[in-house]
């Protein structure tokens, strides 16, 4: 695999575990949840996922 695949798959795991957070975090949230350990934890990540995307954008490497 060369880097622009590497990049590729790492990018679309990084989103596609965006979404399964996202997911589990609604259903803290309508359970709730919103102070629990697991419900601050995938808010860090998001944020942290947030970051990384905001940094390939403004390398260029997103749109």
């Amino acid at each position: 695999m060369n880097r622009l695949e590497a990049f590729e798959q790492m990018l679309a795991d990084l989103r596609a575990q965006a979404e399964r957070e996202q997911a589990e975090m609604d259903g803290l949230k309508a359970a709730g949840k919103e102070k629990s350990a697991t419900y601050r934890q995938l808010f860090a990540n998001r944020v942290l996922y947030r970051m990384m995307l905001e940094r390939y954008r403004a390398y260029g490497l997103l749109p």
